[in-house]
């Protein structure tokens, strides 16, 4: 057979295989977020902060920031919720490649060069809890600038699982206008150093 056809039909069934294993992870990361309100709060807390820090009015802006409180808590809350459901899955499902592209059969046959997605999300619930407590004392604007960069890490790290850090990165930096390493940057040290520990950067 001739070799430019054996590739090209090679390509063709990595690319079939490919496009199945992530067909299967956003399946299961959609199965497990499809009880939960964290795109919608996601949302509400992103929309909030800005309109908070672009009131004039203190008095104003100070009951935007108690609002968002609440919405903070229930995030926080169906986080851990979602991190503790996902830990039940077995580590065969929740592999993906930390690799900037996915290959096919990449978490059998090259699992060290995998992430687990029940520790990912482990690291990212307890550093929106943590910043939602606000033990280190930031002022709201700082405090609500880390918390949306620990949220669109959050997504960062959903949509790598489901494609690839390519495809994800590539996302963040056309909905949001920030690339991977900036968002990293605003993170609190423990969510960067975390994810770094699991081959996230």
């Amino acid at each position: 057979m001739d070799l430019s056809l054996t590739l090209l039909m090679g390509a063709i069934v990595g690319l079939v295989l490919n496009r199945a294993e992530q067909a299967r992870r956003v399946a299961l990361l959609g199965r497990c977020l499809q009880p939960l309100q964290i795109e919608s709060l996601l949302e509400t807390l992103t929309d909030g902060y800005l309109r908070a820090m672009g009131e004039d009015d203190p008095q104003r802006r100070q009951a935007v920031w108690q609002v968002l409180q609440g919405h903070e808590a229930r995030l926080v809350q169906q986080l851990d919720t979602l991190a503790r459901d996902v830990a039940q899955l077995d580590a065969a499902s929740t592999r993906a490649s930390a690799w900037p592209m996915a290959l096919p059969l990449m978490p059998k046959l090259l699992p060290g060069a995998c992430f687990d997605l029940r520790a990912a999300l482990r690291v990212h619930a307890d550093g929106v809890a943590q910043v939602a407590a606000n033990a280190e004392g930031l002022s709201e604007r700082d405090r609500a600038f880390r918390l949306s960069a620990e949220l669109l890490l959050f997504q960062h790290t959903c949509h790598r699982f489901c494609r690839s850090r390519g495809v994800a990165s590539a996302r963040l930096l056309a909905r949001h206008r920030t690339s991977l390493q900036q968002v990293l940057a605003a993170v609190s040290p423990q969510t960067r150093d975390g994810l770094a520990a699991l081959g996230l950067r």
